[in-house]
């Protein structure tokens, strides 16, 4: 009864909108349907998927009305293109490694090292080291001299925790003594380490008197971060740029990371990138040959990689400045051209509201900041139920898992039958699986990353809520007095509150099954910079315009607004029953008052905005040129003035390294095992009023801008369009 009643609440509302937009143009407030129910009476597993308004997403700042438009009907109708600190666009414009120059340095050969007088050098580490690390590096020179199998032996010299002493012992070996190779190892104290010394076999390719397969040796991974395996004149890091479609940056980096042989932790990357796209980035691994990672592209599916080149470091998370979006926007309608040509110009002029969208607040029935509000409120039982417990939507076989481990209690056979890609429950099973009823300890097994996204995910929901209350009363089109900005003044070191990132110790935001456009850091645009809150003469001298207007993401080293929006945190806050200055418990990471915090600007312009309208009449044509495309294109044109051949597409993805052939317009077709992108593609197209059987003509609208890290494209969709950005709402469209 409560389910039916809420139902009908919701039509009421949806109702009451559509009668407000007909009569006003557009209201400038929504009502929510919370407003007349409170969410959190229901049962998890009666809500239904996330609305936009659930999280605080509730206001628009044209006055336009809005039109239809399909947001995804392909993935090449979303194109993501990083843009590095720099300011330039990362593109795919080469699969092909480069030639490499060859190291003048030579494999080391163990048989030309060995039966050899190192009094000189053993004496010269003695000077370095000590008497006591020089004998025993002397005792196993002696050993090796003497024909002895040292290949499982190793010599572990004395801690110590002075890291420029362990570097000048590692660099004394890879000049001095290449035949051996060092790495730490952990010491007796937690501040120190000790440098472990053993023969070096990379040198013979695992060849020799002295070589044993790994296995045979009961050996674990040796570190060869300390060895001369690696040529000087290279950096140690291979930089390549990315493309993937219908993946997530870290499902991609996880396939490539299969196939070389290395852990996942060996790449690096500024910002992970929306699943449901077409997308470019940069990423790093360490010590790898761009040859080596080249030749993959043959077996690759749905993901190509090119445009090598050896750095000296590692990308990290939030070295970018944003990402370039090409959005093509199917089936637009409106009662005229006109409305949909003013709703791009004002776009282009005005921005929009900076909401975090949907995705920040995963894509179930149970949405993020549910958990993270129980996190914050100590409550570690009723975050485990949420994350475990049966929930709406999900898929039968998801579904069939989560009721049989509620009703059955039965973590061996739940673990079993569970997808790998639920990170967090798998984690939580296990957990315990080993110390059954400590759901804390079980919620810190999930991985930081991932366990951090919750409470982050709160601190989202009540900025959301916080942005619409300031449209709601104070507007889009001035400062108001207490309005939060980055002064402009010099600050007095006393009144300095530092913009930094929510993640603060470093925490990426990667929930990798819910991802969208976005670089989840959040790093602002401005650091360092002191906050502070208008005073009169601010809005007399007009100093401040409301493009530098701030809210604040809760946090102990926030200020938040003068005026009635800053209210607005505390009684939210307050009705989830958590205080934003005092914790609930004494675990430090899910406090809010642990937090730094972050600012946030209420208002986002596009940057670089272009548009323009499209007809078309088949739906399964690309509308948007991806960076696989124009490669493809280039090759094609140049295999035709080479040999004149009508039959060029065929041989080029054989001869370029792709896994499947190429169609004209730049699209892969068939071949090598691509099942999986013409099957992706045609659940997309397949029956759909804009779908390939359809011939009448169609209208896109086709929109390119930039945007910084952390705002989110699907915010930028929503101004124009007036409708909700969830994926549920734009499939419907294709019904």
């Amino acid at each position: 009864m409560l389910k039916t009643l809420c139902s009908k609440l919701r039509s009421h509302h949806q109702l009451l909108t559509k009668t407000l937009q007909q009569v006003l143009g557009h209201p400038k407030i929504l009502i929510p349907y919370y407003s007349f129910l409170d969410q959190n009476l229901l049962p998890v597993t009666m809500m239904k998927t996330m609305d936009e308004s659930d999280v605080g997403i509730s206001c628009y700042i044209s006055k336009l009305p809005g039109f239809r438009g399909i947001l995804k009907q392909r993935y090449s109708d979303f194109i993501v293109n990083e843009v590095d600190l720099d300011g330039n666009v990362v593109h795919l414009t080469s699969l092909e490694a480069p030639a490499e120059v060859c190291s003048e340095d030579k494999d080391v050969n163990l048989s030309d090292q060995l039966n050899k007088s190192y009094a000189t050098e053993i004496e010269s580490f003695r000077s370095l080291a000590g008497n006591s690390d020089a004998d025993k590096l002397k005792g196993l020179i002696d050993k090796l001299n003497s024909g002895v199998d040292v290949s499982d032996e190793s010599v572990v010299l004395s801690p110590s925790s002075d890291k420029l002493h362990r570097t000048a012992i590692h660099n004394f070996f890879k000049e001095r003594l290449k035949f051996l190779v060092t790495d730490a190892v952990d010491g007796p104290e937690d501040s120190s380490k000790c440098v472990r010394v053993r023969l070096n076999k990379g040198g013979n390719n695992g060849r020799g008197r002295f070589s044993r397969k790994r296995k045979d040796r009961n050996d674990k991974p040796y570190d060869s971060r300390g060895s001369d395996s690696w040529p000087e004149h290279l950096g140690k890091f291979l930089r390549f740029h990315l493309f993937k479609e219908n993946k997530d940056t870290q499902e991609a980096l996880n396939i490539i990371a299969k196939m070389l042989g290395v852990q996942p932790r060996s790449f690096g990357f500024a910002g992970t990138k929306d699943k449901r796209a077409v997308s470019t980035q940069r990423v790093t691994v360490f010590k790898q040959r761009a040859s080596r990672v080249a030749a993959l592209n043959e077996r690759l599916i749905g993901i190509k990689v090119g445009d090598f080149c050896h750095v000296k470091e590692g990308l990290l998370l939030g070295q970018l400045y944003g990402n370039r979006f090409t959005i093509t926007l199917r089936g637009v309608s409106a009662d005229s051209e006109d409305i949909i040509k003013a709703s791009a110009v004002a776009l282009g002029e005005h921005g929009f509201i900076n909401y975090f969208g949907l995705q920040r607040f995963g894509s179930s029935s149970v949405p993020t900041h549910l958990i993270g509000a129980a996190l914050l409120r100590g409550e570690w039982k009723a975050a485990v139920s949420l994350i475990l417990d049966p929930r709406e939507g999900e898929k039968n076989a998801i579904s069939t898992v989560r009721e049989y481990y509620k009703e059955s209690g039965d973590i061996d056979g739940t673990l079993r039958q569970l997808p790998r890609h639920l990170v967090a429950e798998r984690a939580i099973l296990q957990c315990l699986k080993k110390s059954p009823g400590n759901c804390l300890q079980a919620l810190k097994g999930i991985p930081r990353t991932l366990r951090m996204m919750y409470v982050h995910s709160y601190q989202s929901y009540l900025w959301n809520h916080a942005a619409s209350m300031r449209v709601q009363k104070h507007g889009f089109d001035q400062v108001v007095l207490g309005d939060l900005v980055y002064s402009k003044e010099q600050p007095k070191e006393k009144e300095t509150f530092v913009a930094e990132c929510e993640d603060v110790n470093g925490n990426d935001m990667d929930d990798y099954s819910n991802l969208d456009e976005t670089s989840e850091t959040d790093l602002p645009e401005e650091k360092n910079i002191s906050v502070k809150a208008i005073n009169e003469e601010d809005l007399i001298s007009g100093t401040y315009t409301i493009e530098d207007v701030l809210l604040p993401l809760p946090g102990s080293r926030v200020i938040y607004p003068s005026n009635d929006i800053g209210e607005v945190y505390c009684d939210l806050a307050q009705k989830d029953g958590i205080s934003l200055s005092e914790t609930a418990h004494k675990i430090k990471e899910f406090s809010i008052t642990n937090m730094t915090g972050a600012y946030r600007r209420v208002f986002q312009k596009p940057k670089d905005f272009e548009w323009e309208l499209l007809s078309y009449t088949d739906g399964t044509i690309p509308l948007g040129e991806t960076d696989f495309d124009a490669i493809a294109k280039s090759v094609k044109k140049s295999k035709v003035r080479e040999e004149k051949s009508t039959n060029g597409s065929e041989e080029l993805a054989a001869d370029y390294g792709t896994s499947s052939a190429i169609s004209e317009g730049g699209d892969m077709l068939p071949g090598k095992g691509c099942e999986e992108k013409i099957n992706s593609e045609a659940m997309q197209s397949e029956e759909s009023p804009s779908g390939g059987n359809a011939q009448e003509s169609q209208m896109a609208l086709k929109l390119s801008f930039t945007l910084p890290a952390s705002c989110y494209a699907t915010m930028a969709v929503r101004e124009l369009l007036k409708t909700s950005t969830s994926v549920a709402f734009h499939k419907s469209l294709n019904d």
